[in-house]
């Protein structure tokens, strides 16, 4: 049986200015939970689950020294952000994103100018992970990646891509002479364009790359769209599919 305070404690933390005061956030589902334990990247507080999850994974708990709550699928649901959980969340400490190190940008890396949906979020970064882009820059306006729909979208990618949220000005003064890409309307065609590693900025669902960091790309890109087209744009993470997809074609065959 779960307690009161505890109870309590996780429900705050589905609110962000919770999150953020005690620096712990919810992971909720079978397959990223126990990716979240396997891996060294987080440090988990605590695994709250009913026997069955316990049952199925009762090794792996046992060996990383987990601290388990066993708890009914009634009390489940009633501190769960989901309609329908999955048999177990965990609490987990954050990492800094907010001050990790500024590394030097080898191959390819992404910027996310002020991407506020938080599925198309997880989404960019689930995509960097599928073509090895193991650095992710964002704006300090970009959705927070603790968000539970951030954390879902990404599919486990979290733990294997480097988010950092750090102002361009600063990213590019640690990475003079870098490339800077941008997916804009007006670009050159990517099909048709030599491409060669650096920084790709993907901007707002709604305005696009914002002015002062249009200023700094010197090489736009754009994704052609076919003759009888009547859409505007694409969404964010398809642009940035796609744009990835053709990037590691041509780098890597």
């Amino acid at each position: 049986m779960i307690s009161k305070n505890l109870t309590k404690h996780i429900l705050a933390l589905h609110s962000k200015k919770n999150r953020d005061e005690k620096s712990l956030f919810i992971v909720e589902g079978e397959k990223i939970i126990i990716e979240f334990i396997s891996s060294d990247k987080y440090k988990i507080d605590k695994v709250v689950g009913t026997n069955q999850f316990k049952s199925k994974y009762f090794e792996i708990l046992h060996s990383k020294s987990i601290s388990f709550i066993e708890v009914s699928e009634d009390e489940l649901k009633k501190i769960s952000s989901q309609t329908n959980p999955n048999q177990a969340l965990a609490i987990v400490h954050k990492l800094n994103v907010n001050s990790s190190p500024i590394n030097s940008v080898t191959g390819i890396a992404l910027y996310l100018d002020d991407i506020r949906d938080p599925g198309n979020f997880g989404t960019i970064i689930r995509i960097a992970d599928w073509f090895g882009i193991n650095q992710v820059f964002c704006s300090k306006n970009t959705t927070e990646l603790y968000n539970p729909k951030v954390l879902q979208a990404t599919m486990g990618a979290i733990l294997r891509v480097n988010v950092t949220y750090v102002s361009i000005d600063l990213l590019l003064k640690e990475n003079l002479n870098t490339k800077v890409y941008g997916a804009v309307l007006n670009g050159n065609d990517i099909y048709k364009t030599k491409l060669e590693n650096g920084i790709i900025v993907i901007g707002n669902e709604s305005n696009g790359i914002s002015e002062p960091i249009l200023n700094l790309i010197n090489d736009p890109i754009t994704i052609p769209s076919s003759k009888i087209n009547g859409s505007e744009s694409l969404n964010a993470a398809n642009a940035c599919a796609i744009i990835c997809s053709e990037f590691h074609r041509q780098l890597n065959y």
